[in-house]
């Protein structure tokens, strides 16, 4: 089954006492991952997605000072409640860890029903935290009237664009789909997905979204070529030169479609591969862009790739929540499942009943599909 139990990472060199803790939190309902220094919980954490870390101070290889260090230089995991296990008690001691921007600090000889109480207020307390958080969000959202995905899909004559979003907890997330309109003749398809779990990533997603419309604007103005390629080389200036989201990493793929003269062309920026499915064959081909993450340097170069769609030829881009969806035992999904689900199915509403079968609609990301069919 897909564990609902809050997800706790122990990081503990001593084995009986992480016994002792793993024993009594696991009995308390919680789903324990237990390291032995700082060096596998760190590993571990950039691995696995925990709701609290709880970590002893005096351990070999890296200590809990140094791995609470690690946690607070990773965006993505300074927010997790952190709490510090030690036998040692001094005010020195306490003060050092509460200067890292601990959430409590616990000595090992406390009481079980001590321990569990203090975790759960506060794992209670961040969820309060968070559900205010995402109730102002998307008063936000509402207000600005914002959106990272579309409602509609554009209507083309000789293609048929389809798209399925999920947000993850029906909650603004960090995929964005935008449809722009260039001209009578182009139109680019642009999914984007921003590295970083649940609601936070909306705030930069919405950044994103903007430079590449505003990357449209200067590319078309400035030259005669309008290609995926060199939107995104717009979009890496941009987003090289801006402080706030130079470090939070984005997967781009844009598809420009050209209506009078019926073709296709691909660029990405660190994206999974495009999956092309041949109608008649039933075969699915990936299609794969060399192009880096953006922000990485200034003067990064992208690359086209020229896509063939024949007759009812279906062209998909989706973002790693589709792969990355686990069943009742926890296995990923995985892309070569996926490729099979697609070539057994033609609609996307066939694909959605069937990610919905294979996780119980128990999704842990935010789900975005997009079909491009010939017709």
């Amino acid at each position: 089954m897909i564990s609902l139990k809050p997800k706790i990472l122990l990081v503990e060199d001593e084995p009986p006492v992480a016994k002792l803790f793993q024993f009594t939190l696991q009995r308390e309902g919680f789903e324990v991952a237990v390291a032995t220094n700082g060096k596998e919980g760190i590993e571990l954490a950039k691995k696995e997605i925990f709701d609290l870390i709880l970590s002893d101070i005096m351990m070999p290889v890296i200590d809990g000072y140094q791995f609470r260090k690690l946690i607070l230089e990773e965006n993505h995991l300074r927010n997790i409640p952190f709490v510090f296990l030690t036998a040692k008690g001094s005010e020195d001691d306490i003060l050092s860890g509460y200067n890292l921007g601990i959430d409590e600090y616990i000595i090992k000889t406390s009481p079980p029903k001590i321990v569990i109480a203090k975790l759960k207020a506060i794992l209670a307390a961040k969820k309060k935290r968070e559900s205010e958080v995402v109730e102002e969000l998307t008063k936000a959202v509402d207000s600005l009237g914002s959106r990272v995905v579309p409602d509609s899909c554009p209507e083309l004559e000789t293609y048929k664009i389809k798209h399925w979003h999920k947000p993850f907890k029906d909650t603004p997330g960090g995929d964005f789909i935008d449809y722009i309109e260039i001209d009578e003749n182009n139109l680019l398809v642009v999914l984007g997905d921003v590295m970083g779990k649940k609601w936070n990533a909306w705030y930069f997603a919405l950044p994103y979204a903007g430079y590449i419309r505003s990357s449209v604007r200067v590319t078309t103005e400035s030259s005669n070529e309008i290609s995926p390629a060199k939107i995104l080389e717009q979009v890496n200036k941009t987003v090289y030169k801006d402080e706030r989201i130079s470090e939070i990493f984005t997967t781009i793929s844009i598809v420009l479609i050209n209506k009078s003269e019926n073709f296709v062309q691909y660029a990405g920026a660190g994206d999974l591969p495009l999956l092309l499915k041949n109608n008649l064959s039933g075969q699915v081909e990936k299609i794969i862009s060399p192009g880096l993450l953006l922000g990485f340097s200034e003067t990064s170069e992208y690359s086209n790739v020229e896509i063939k769609l024949d007759q009812d030829d279906q062209l998909y881009l989706f973002t790693d929540g589709i792969i990355e969806a686990e069943n009742q035992n926890g296995e990923f999904l995985g892309l070569d499942n996926f490729i099979e689900l697609l070539s057994k199915n033609n609609s996307l509403k066939e694909i959605e009943t069937e990610m919905k079968n294979y996780t119980a609609s128990n999704f842990s990301d935010d789900l975005s599909l997009i079909q491009i069919q010939k017709i």
